[in-house]
């Protein structure tokens, strides 16, 4: 007798990190429980989700473009699944931002809600209607600890992670009748290379508006204690992969 039908789970910012780690766990479940669909906004860069995706590529496991700032882009990719079902949506794609608030301008500040409040927004409107038609669906967000907490010069990345959590328990008791879930993962320091790449270029930027004693701050103080406590207290994207995969990715929860 045949078991359950795959779960077709989407999962947004996979070319690195989390996103790399939660597609490729999915995939290479042993039961085959997951069909999963790894996107990216850059297809360029999925040479490293390839190679660990390994036998899974191509079987449990999909590469599309996806690009959550694009309505357009975002109607595309769910236009090529067969039956448009998504049961699982994995919200991961996300942008950091660090440093003196005077020297981010308000665009800058519009640019990160763009992809971590109304990316995560445009997903799950996208999934919802035929979620709540079949009765049936899981929408699970990588938040961030900073977004039950602000942390020092991370005002406007916290403010987004801050919205998606208000966004996601508004809906999360909408959803209970219609048997669609919702689950915030909010992750402490991890380990990736959006991280070091983060570091990397705001320790070379000059913050200008910022006054001086606010950047000798950031930079001989705060980097310092940040680099410290990624490289000793950091998770490896797959240890949260791992976590989550075994409380269930695909099953009702909160």
């Amino acid at each position: 007798m045949a078991g359950p039908a795959p779960r077709t789970v989407l999962v947004t910012g996979c070319s690195s990190g989390i996103g790399l780690a939660v597609a490729v766990r999915l995939a290479q479940d042993p039961q085959r429980r997951f069909q999963v669909i790894a996107t990216m906004r850059d297809l360029s860069k999925k040479g490293k989700l390839e190679e660990a995706a390994g036998p899974a590529l191509g079987t449990t496991l999909s590469i599309q473009r996806l690009d959550v700032c694009s309505d357009s882009s975002v109607a595309e990719c769910l236009s090529s699944i067969p039956g448009g079902r998504v049961d699982v949506l994995v919200n991961n794609a996300g942008v950091g931002h660090v440093g003196p608030v005077e020297s981010i301008s308000v665009e800058e500040m519009k640019r990160v809600f763009d992809t971590n409040f109304f990316g995560a927004v445009r997903m799950i409107k996208a999934v919802l209607p035929e979620m709540k038609r079949r009765r049936s669906g899981h929408i699970v967000v990588v938040s961030s600890v900073m977004g039950l907490q602000g942390i020092v010069f991370n005002d406007v990345y916290a403010a987004s992670k801050f919205a998606v959590e208000g966004f996601c328990e508004s809906l999360a008791v909408q959803l209970l009748q219609f048997n669609v879930f919702v689950s915030m993962v909010e992750p402490g320091p991890v380990n990736t290379d959006f991280e070091l790449k983060l570091m990397e270029e705001v320790a070379r930027s000059e913050f200008p508006g910022a006054d001086e004693a606010t950047v000798h701050y950031f930079k001989d103080v705060y980097l310092p204690a940040s680099h410290e406590i990624f490289t000793t207290l950091g998770q490896s994207p797959a240890a949260v992969a791992e976590v989550r995969g075994e409380r269930g990715w695909g099953r009702g929860g909160t």
